[in-house]
């Protein structure tokens, strides 16, 4: 009788390892769109991507621009939820709750912000 044997592959942990860096980089690509508002964080809570469903929902708010820990603990205990809690562990209840929180933030935010165009007004 013989025995078929596979040839071994890379070892567990160098596997765990190399995933774990695909997860922290896509993260981090994640974070930077947010950052740049190629993408908002409601829409990543909203839409649970694959990278953000393990990340705790505080690190996604602080990614944003003027966002500290201050305000997203604000944010979240208005509504109210964990600093800890996990984007994909979230119900459906909690993802709409923080969605709207972030875009009347946002609304708040654009209402406030300068104009530039009435300030050129003002100046001439």
């Amino acid at each position: 009788m013989t025995a078929t044997t596979t040839p071994p592959g890379p070892p567990q942990h160098l596997c765990a390892l190399a995933k774990a860096n695909e997860v922290r980089f896509a993260r981090a690509a994640l974070k930077k769109r947010v950052r740049r508002e190629e993408i908002t964080a409601a829409e990543v809570i909203l839409g649970v991507p694959p990278e953000a469903a393990t990340m705790e929902v505080s690190v996604l708010l602080m990614s944003q621009q003027r966002w500290g820990r201050k305000r997203s603990r604000k944010l979240l205990l208005s509504i109210p939820m964990s600093e800890n809690k996990k984007i994909g562990s979230m119900t459906e209840r909690q993802r709409r709750a923080i969605a709207a929180a972030l875009t009347h933030e946002a609304a708040k935010a654009r209402a406030l912000a300068p104009r530039p165009e009435l300030l050129e007004g003002a100046l001439a």
